[in-house]
């Protein structure tokens, strides 16, 4: 662990610096690929609304495919090599794309092998970074660590479509994508920076087996009592939100009947909220605790989803863009509880498949979300379909309120008990 996050604020340790820079590298390249790969495909291959939906899905899909093998392997790697791996691999894929262009061999098949592998890699970059963590700042400092990440994330979301977007209309898209191939190499060099050694993995037991590890990950998350109620409010909560995301442009343009360039505002207002989050989430968890404000800040942001199907195309416009900001404000603080829960209580030869373990599960129900969505849309309307799962999703934090996280002030009172 570096010495400097021991004794001073995470900020103020060069190691966890060089960590943040390596974030903001990988997060604005990112959102700048979730809008260059599907401009590639439409401006420069002509593709459908098909290949354009394949090729996003493309990109999330692959946690599904190698999640939990991931965390298992992991387990048995030096985490911050992982990382600079995948940064390097996703350097060369989406630098493959201007090349290819360039020599006229540029397909859509080709893009979707891009996006497919480079999905892959953001996999066990997104598992080894949350098992690398704690290695790097200590457990006293995981709750200020994860909030100063989620700051990073939620400007990266903030400010890399904006950024895409500007890049592909001055370069055109081809040469956008390679925005994020830089920006994969610089997050390498930063990772490649840090001063603090790498922990040397857990030793493998005498084996192994795959299927016997992914098996001592879930049951190890299903026996807790705290994990196991907010994998289950996790789910809950992915799958009512991936319903309103999915009916949430089809509801401003056919049903409220706003201009697009409204819309768009309205639709990156969440990204204030998950900014606000990241910038209270030390100060509040210092304040009220961990656990507290872990479950707190879904049972008191949640009742701001009714707003939301309210929407009309007058001041009640507002709805839309407070709705969004509060929830996200709120998932934020819940995601950094939760995970920093994660990242204390885990054995050390174990935390790279619980975190997998935890991710594969509440992610599953996204796509689940999003068709149900619109199943219910088609048969009660959109706004109805609304109120249905937003009042879903202010149910979904009941099963933290009858778990023992409510009579907890702090995680570090679990970890005296163990």
């Amino acid at each position: 662990m570096d010495p400097y996050a021991m004794t001073t604020g995470v900020l103020r340790s060069p190691d966890f610096l060089r960590f943040l820079s390596s974030h903001v590298a990988n997060e604005i390249g990112t959102n700048i690929s979730r809008v260059a790969l599907p401009l590639v495909a439409v401006l420069t291959l002509n593709v459908g609304a098909f290949e354009v939906g394949l090729l996003s899905a493309l990109q999330s899909a692959a946690f599904l495919a190698v999640g939990l093998p991931a965390g298992v392997w992991i387990d048995r790697m030096r985490r911050r090599r992982v990382m600079m791996t995948a940064d390097l691999v996703r350097c060369a894929l989406f630098g493959s794309v201007p090349a290819a262009h360039a020599l006229g061999l540029l397909s859509i098949e080709m893009l979707l092998v891009v996006a497919l592998l480079a999905g892959v890699a953001q996999v066990f970059n997104d598992v080894a970074d949350q098992t690398y963590l704690p290695e790097l700042v200590g457990k006293e400092h995981l709750s200020s660590g994860n909030s100063k990440l989620e700051v990073v994330r939620s400007g990266g979301a903030l400010a890399g479509p904006s950024m895409g977007g500007a890049l592909a209309q001055l370069l055109g898209a081809p040469l956008t994508v390679l925005a994020t191939a830089v920006a994969s190499f610089a997050s390498a060099v930063a990772l490649r920076s840090i001063r603090t050694p790498d922990r040397p993995p857990a030793t493998a037991p005498e084996g192994a087996r795959m299927g016997r590890d992914i098996v001592e990950g879930f049951a190890f998350v299903w026996r807790d009592r705290l994990l196991r109620p907010i994998m289950v409010t996790t789910m809950g909560t992915n799958l009512c939100l991936s319903a309103v995301i999915s009916l949430s442009v089809l509801f401003l343009a056919d049903v409220v009947r706003l201009p697009a360039g409204l819309i768009g505002v309205l639709l990156v207002s969440g990204a204030v909220g998950g900014l606000l989050g990241g910038l209270t989430g030390a100060r509040l968890f210092g304040r009220y605790g961990t656990a507290r404000v872990t479950w707190l800040s879904l049972a008191v942001t949640s009742p701001f989803g009714l707003l939301l199907p309210m929407t009309q195309a007058d001041w009640r416009v507002s709805f839309f863009a407070l709705t969004s900001i509060a929830l996200s404000w709120g998932a934020v603080l819940y995601n950094v509880g939760q995970v920093t829960y994660r990242q204390s209580v885990a054995p050390e030869g174990m935390l790279g498949r619980v975190n997998a373990t935890v991710r594969f599960v509440v992610w599953s129900t996204m796509p689940l979300g999003a068709l149900l969505g619109g199943i219910v849309a088609q048969q009660v309307g959109v706004r109805q379909a609304l109120w249905v799962f937003m009042g879903g999703r202010l149910l979904s934090f009941l099963p933290l309120v009858f778990s023992p996280l409510v009579r907890l002030r702090d995680f570090t009172q679990v970890r005296a008990r163990r």
